[in-house]
């Protein structure tokens, strides 16, 4: 079985072909194809995987190439996780942002919304040429803003495009850890919303809702990352726990100038870091998956930082490190692959599992998955405080898509005037004024 992954010159890359390293089963990938436009980052991450691979005989085989077209011919399931103007890109999307006074997050706020104007059209092109080259693969997308850019591509590819994040997985298996659940496997976790915009609202073992459990007790809620985030009396008020990512909407202020006065945003952060490792791989003698692991240790442990400092919610906790979103695409593949049925949360089409939401809009929920692809699961309605955000939400990333359609440049102002987090008009024309100087990929908005 043939997995294409695209951005395959990216950081992460060896955390999915570790999780490969590891199935042995009958049906699994025996060929894996890295494609990224940097000929230089592909042999640095080719060089790791080699050293990952060595001593399992198994292992499946990498090829590199910066042709894309080559890359998706023949390919059974197509792993995207690019990444539109690189770093880069990321710390001037916060950077323009933060000048105005606004949230510049790669996925939330003004700078996701930037991130999805350049990276649209680039993922409908890439859905395009699957649709052409590859038309049995399945498309698995973790492209930031991943559900946006799962929606933009569902257009072209329908429900064989899947959107994958390894928040909701975090945050479940952090609650089923605090409350002594053995197996998080068993648990059946109530989470529904949008990419980086979700809620659990139960966790149920064998029938039992156990979560008025953990929000009735505070030193629970208090020993996990959310309650150390969120606060038990919040956490409490909603009685759900949100994902990580709404910390930037309820506690905004603190968020913005916690930013503002951070030495480096993340995006400056990440791409120093980044380039110091794709610089220490081009010596041929170092020891590229040594170098790699001490890397990702410092990046993973620096996540969110400047949220968990407003917080007081100290250090992350060494579970937290491992990432998980090589586990959520690998369980993904195999259950297609193998119909090896399991649920995973996932982000597909909703057809009718919110009301308040069309059934083209991409949501993310609880699916069951088996060889026909997902399948999202009937949830209970959303409390009227998490509709209003979803549904706006949502219709700012419609504006977004139809900015990135037409190439209208006062639709692309209306997207940003309509954030929750963008707080005036005038605001908005700045952002897109400032993000057109720097972003050559937005040239296209007249």
């Amino acid at each position: 079985m043939k997995l294409t992954i695209l951005g395959g010159g990216g950081f992460r890359v060896p955390l999915v072909y570790g999780a490969l390293l590891q199935d042995h089963a009958e049906g699994r990938v025996t060929h894996v194809v890295l494609h990224d436009l940097d000929a230089g980052r592909l042999s640095a991450v080719t060089r790791v995987l080699a050293e990952q691979a060595a001593g399992v005989a198994d292992a499946p085989e990498v090829t590199a190439t910066t042709d894309l077209d080559d890359a998706l011919r023949g390919a059974d399931f197509v792993f995207s996780a690019i990444r539109v103007g690189g770093l880069e890109g990321r710390a001037n999307d916060e950077r323009v942002a933060l000048a105005e006074g606004v949230l510049g997050q790669e996925t939330v706020g003004a700078g996701g919304i930037a991130y999805g104007l350049r990276t649209v059209p680039v993922a409908v092109d890439i859905a395009q040429r699957v649709a052409r080259l590859a038309p049995d693969a399945w498309v698995i997308n973790f492209t930031n803003p991943a559900g946006l850019v799962t929606e933009a591509m569902s257009r072209h590819l329908g429900d064989r495009v899947i959107g994958i994040c390894d928040s909701p997985v975090g945050l479940g298996r952090r609650i089923a850890r605090v409350l002594g659940v053995e197996n998080p496997g068993e648990a059946w976790i109530d989470y529904v919303g949008l990419n980086h915009l979700g809620w659990v609202r139960a966790l149920r073992v064998a029938g039992r809702d156990e979560l008025p459990r953990l929000l009735a007790d505070p030193d629970l809620l208090g020993s996990f990352e959310e309650g150390k985030l969120f606060g038990a009396d919040w956490l409490r008020s909603l009685g759900a726990i949100p994902n990580e990512y709404l910390h930037y909407y309820y506690f905004n202020r603190e968020a913005v100038r916690a930013y503002q006065q951070a030495e480096k945003t993340r995006g400056a952060f990440l791409h120093d870091q980044q380039a110091r490792f794709y610089a220490e791989m081009k010596n041929p003698h170092a020891p590229a998956l040594k170098v790699w692991d001490r890397t990702r240790a410092e990046r993973e442990a620096t996540y969110m930082a400047e949220n968990r400092e407003t917080a007081g919610a100290g250090e992350r906790d060494e579970d937290d490190l491992s990432g998980g979103y090589e586990r959520v695409a690998l369980a993904l593949m195999r259950a297609i692959a193998r119909d090896e049925r399991t649920t995973l949360i996932l982000n597909v089409r909703n057809r009718r599992t919110l009301s308040v939401l069309d059934a083209e809009a991409v949501i993310e929920v609880p699916c069951l998955v088996d060889a026909n692809g997902a399948h999202p699961v009937t949830v209970d309605p959303l409390p009227d405080h998490a509709t209003g955000l979803v549904c706006a939400v949502k219709a700012v990333e419609r504006e977004v898509l139809a900015a990135a359609g037409s190439g209208s440049l006062a639709t692309a102002v209306k997207a940003f005037a309509l954030h929750p987090l963008v707080d005036s008009v005038h605001v908005a024309r700045r952002l897109v004024e400032g993000y057109a100087e720097v972003h050559p990929g937005l040239a296209y908005l007249r």
